[in-house]
């Protein structure tokens, strides 16, 4: 009698078994990539003509490489094939490392045919194998290394080994500063308060969870309609406000506009049990409530950055939903309200990852900076992890900190609940984009966002990808919608200043709440200028304001409970 595996098919085989895996719950986080790597193993077993086809790219590949490596070593002209940015340096055109550019070359090409060749993989599983291989060509880089990088080589001769003994300085520094838990060098020159967080300001409103900051007027007539700005709390709030030339908080007050800014507490274990909805209550609503009682009888500019904007998004439609509308206007810089496309990050949010995230939250009760930090590294490995340390630790060079840098060093925490409830409510099941998202026990229609919007997204972002923050169009009803694109990355590129001769931007308006196009559609009809774009938002937010200046408020408003406490930058953001 024949059973039931006996007559199974092949794929029903491969399906039965990858149904095993998606069900197996063993090793959080490494699970993943190891389901991973079955289900392209899986996907290969059943394409024989996929695995003849890679077996001869392998036999050719390497056959190619050794009569390569017999031309170049017999001493004839063989330029290697690599276009890698890290090899076009004439020293790699040389014996034997040009062999090894050449070698690095065909192990990339290979590998790349090797991740298409799976048959029925899924799209999730195909993006960590693409993960993990940017990973391991970074291992793998000769670039990377002293006794095959030419250039390394030839710096250590000239130098007679002084490179590697300022390398060791700096990795015995940065192994003590890792175990102390220091500052990173150079950040002394960017002090808080003294180089950076300079605008002048009033701390007029704080709670357990916020401070508000309101900046100091710099004429005798301000736009009638005031800024308020909600940054991300997985980053302090002076990327706004970095040095007086990339501030966009002084910009923004030298063109006229009252800013007010949330500066958010840096929380400790002993806020564990702070919710997302605690974030709309004591951060986006007590800092409306100011900005209304300071300046009364005016609608509100609101701005939210990253995470910020997301939850500017959250309360502005449930605002909108009772029917208040004291929110003029709507910008959103690099923000997601759809989060079915995160892209890069999607690596460390699958539910075993979650789930191990989840229990390391609740023994510390927060979610510290390093390991956000970490995760964010990965995601530009080549750039943040072995450019920096090859140039410090082999070339003795340590990169001179700007403002920007320093900033990204001065990390956050995350509270335990609040973080737990944002990657699952919002990535993983993407329940604001699906209309299921609930905020004091009722649903989150964006829709009801009907007011003016300028949405930003950044061409190179790893955090919010543009594709995705292109989304809020679809999602919203407004009926006057811009999106801009500009050129850098999450942050690089909103902290563009206001004259940046590098950066350009697209821009694209709707004058409707119907009309959709997709992205490629959009980067098909939108308008490429020049430069930064924050004259171009400023311009827009001088269309969406009051005509007539009016004479600047005061700073707070005792009164009503809001009295001027401190200077800015307040006491929150030294956390």
């Amino acid at each position: 009698m024949t059973t039931a595996l006996q007559a199974a098919t092949p794929q029903e085989l491969v399906r039965s078994v990858r149904m095993q895996l998606a069900n197996s719950g063993a090793a959080p986080g490494l699970n993943d990539y190891l389901r991973a790597w079955a289900d392209w193993c899986l996907g290969l077993s059943l394409a024989p003509e996929m695995q003849l086809a890679l077996a001869q790219s392998a036999i050719a590949r390497g056959a190619e490489t050794w009569w390569f490596a017999l031309q170049a070593a017999s001493g004839q002209s063989t330029p290697h094939a690599n276009v890698d940015p890290q090899f076009t340096a004439n020293s790699w055109q040389s014996w034997p490392f040009n062999l090894y550019a050449h070698t690095y070359h065909n192990l990339k090409e290979w590998s790349a045919e090797a991740l298409t060749a799976a048959n029925g993989m899924s799209g999730e599983n195909a993006q960590r194998l693409q993960f993990l291989q940017k990973q391991w060509l970074d291992v793998a880089s000769p670039a990377h290394y002293l006794p095959t990088n030419p250039q390394l080589l030839e710096q250590t001769r000239t130098e007679s080994g002084a490179n590697l003994m300022r390398g060791a300085q700096h990795w015995v520094e940065d192994a003590a500063r890792m175990l102390t838990g220091g500052a990173a060098p150079g950040t002394e020159q960017f002090r808080v308060g003294e180089h950076v967080a300079v605008t002048p300001g009033k701390v007029v409103m704080r709670n357990e969870l916020a401070e508000l900051i309101q900046y100091s007027p710099q004429g005798e007539s301000v736009h009638a309609e005031p800024i308020l700005i909600t940054p991300a709390w997985i980053m302090k709030y002076y990327i706004l406000d970095l040095s007086p030339h990339n501030s966009l908080v002084n910009y923004l007050v030298g063109q006229g506009y009252t800013v007010f800014m949330i500066s958010w507490k840096n929380p400790t274990a002993a806020d564990r049990n702070l919710a997302m909805d605690d974030y709309v209550r004591l951060g986006l609503r007590a800092a409306l409530e100011a900005v209304c009682a300071i300046v009364p009888g005016r609608r509100v500019h609101a701005v939210g950055y990253c995470i910020g904007g997301t939850l500017l998004s959250i309360g502005a439609a449930a605002l909108a939903r009772t029917g208040d509308t004291r929110i003029a206007s709507i910008t959103l810089f690099a923000a997601q309200t759809d989060f079915s496309e995160p892209g890069e990050l999607s690596m460390f949010i699958s539910p075993s990852q979650l789930a191990a995230l989840e229990a390391q939250m609740q023994r510390d009760g927060v979610l510290k900076s390093e390991s956000m930090g970490a995760a964010f590294a990965l995601l530009r490995g080549s750039e943040l992890i072995w450019a920096p340390a090859v140039n410090q630790y082999l070339r003795g060079q340590r990169q001179p900190l700007n403002d920007l840098m320093a900033w990204n060093a001065d990390g956050t925490r995350m509270p335990c609940r609040m973080h737990s409830e944002y990657l699952s409510r919002l990535y993983q099941h993407n329940e604001l984009a699906a209309g299921t998202y609930s905020l004091d026990g009722e649903a989150v229609d964006l829709r009801q966002l009907t007011v003016p919007m300028f949405v930003v997204g950044t061409e190179t972002d790893h955090v919010a990808p543009w594709r995705s923050a292109f989304k809020t169009r679809a999602l919203t009803r407004s009926e006057d919608f811009s999106f801009v694109l500009t050129s850098g990355g999450h942050n690089a590129g909103i902290i563009s200043g206001p004259v940046n001769p590098k950066r350009r931007h697209r821009i694209c308006c709707w004058d409707n709440a119907s009309t959709a196009v997709s992205p490629e559609q959009y980067m098909e009809r939108a308008e490429q200028r020049a430069g930064s774009w924050w004259p171009t938002w400023e311009h827009w937010l001088a269309g969406h304001s009051a005509p007539a200046r009016v004479a600047p408020p005061p700073m707070g408003n005792a009164a009503a409970g809001f009295p001027a406490l401190c200077n800015a930058p307040g006491g929150y953001v030294r956390g």
